[in-house]
C-alpha cells in the first residue's frame, strides 16, 4: 500500500485540477473589479453534468486530503 500511495495521489491532483478547471466561474472578471454580474443577480441553480461535477470535485478532494494524511502517518 505505500509505494501506491504516491500514485493515487497523483492520479487523485490531476482529477482535482481537471474537475476545478471544468466548473463554470460564477462571475467574470469584471466581477473582480466592481463591475456587474453576469447573471444579473439571479439565483443560479446546477442542474445534470454540472451538478454531478460539482460533487465529484468535492468527493476527490476529500478523497485526495484523506490520502495526504495517510502519507504523512505512514511517513511516505
Amino acid at each position: 500500500m505505500l509505494s501506491i500511495l504516491p500514485i493515487i495521489q497523483i492520479i487523485l491532483a490531476v482529477l482535482l485540477i481537471a474537475g476545478i478547471l471544468l466548473q463554470q466561474s460564477e462571475s467574470s472578471l469584471g466581477g473582480a473589479f466592481g463591475g456587474g454580474d453576469s447573471m444579473g443577480g439571479m439565483y443560479h441553480t446546477r442542474r445534470g453534468a454540472e451538478k454531478f461535477l460539482f460533487y465529484a470535485t468535492i468527493l476527490i478532494s476529500i478523497l485526495f486530503a484523506l490520502t495526504a494524511l495517510m502519507a504523512l502517518v505512514w511517513g511516505v
